[in-house]
């Protein structure tokens, strides 16, 4: 049997070429649809991520408001008082732990017998430590330096210096002593210690012991 195809250019296997056609434009669809796909993806996702950031600086605008009202409602004055009096309650309790006792034990054992201790200031500076103020008597200056000496071999007392110093009317040197006390610094003497009650009065009173 003679088969003729009289067109230009035959094509004896007309299916093979519709089945590729065919494969070809379901990969085209399913590239399309998955563009698409992609697109719509991507657009959502930009769309909440606006509307996120937007609500974000909604809410920072509100926040920002909030604190100008906070800060505009608050009374300088008002928070001065409260630190005075927080300051105060923080003296109130040093002075409960403060012992004029133990302080005295040191004074009464350090103290040379022509040097004679007229008062004793203590305060609390900004640093929390205990500043004390003490006025003596002594004949000589000698003496004042001798009593200054023994004080700070106790290692309870720093930065020791005489604040000011002059001779009275009697002829006698009268000089105001600074010092940070500091009670656990050092060790009070035993026999100072086991004397207690007894000794504030003629450290403070003054004279020989």
């Amino acid at each position: 049997m003679i088969r003729t195809n009289l067109s230009t250019r035959p094509f004896y296997n007309v299916a093979a070429v519709r089945l590729w056609l065919a494969v070809g434009s379901g990969l085209v669809l399913a590239a399309t649809a998955f563009n698409v796909a992609q697109v719509l993806r991507y657009s959502n996702t930009n769309t909440e991520l606006v509307t996120r950031a937007s609500n974000d600086e909604a809410r920072a605008a509100t926040l920002r408001t909030s604190a100008q009202a906070l800060r505009a409602s608050v009374d300088a004055a008002q928070v001065d008082l409260v630190s005075v009096d927080a300051r105060q309650a923080n003296d109130l309790i040093d002075r409960r732990t403060f012992s004029w006792t133990d302080l005295f034990n040191r004074f009464e054992h350090t103290l040379p017998d022509d040097v004679r201790i007229t008062s004793v200031h203590p305060v609390i500076d900004k640093d929390r430590r205990i500043v004390l103020t003490v006025s003596v008597l002594a004949k000589t200056v000698d003496d004042i330096n001798r009593f200054m000496e023994s004080l700070d071999e106790t290692a309870s007392f720093a930065d020791l210096h005489s604040r000011q110093e002059h001779t009275t009317e009697d002829g006698l040197i009268e000089s105001v002593l600074e010092m940070v006390y500091k009670p656990r610094g050092g060790t009070a003497p035993a026999a100072a210690t086991a004397a207690a009650p007894q000794a504030a009065a003629p450290a403070q009173g003054g004279g020989a012991r």
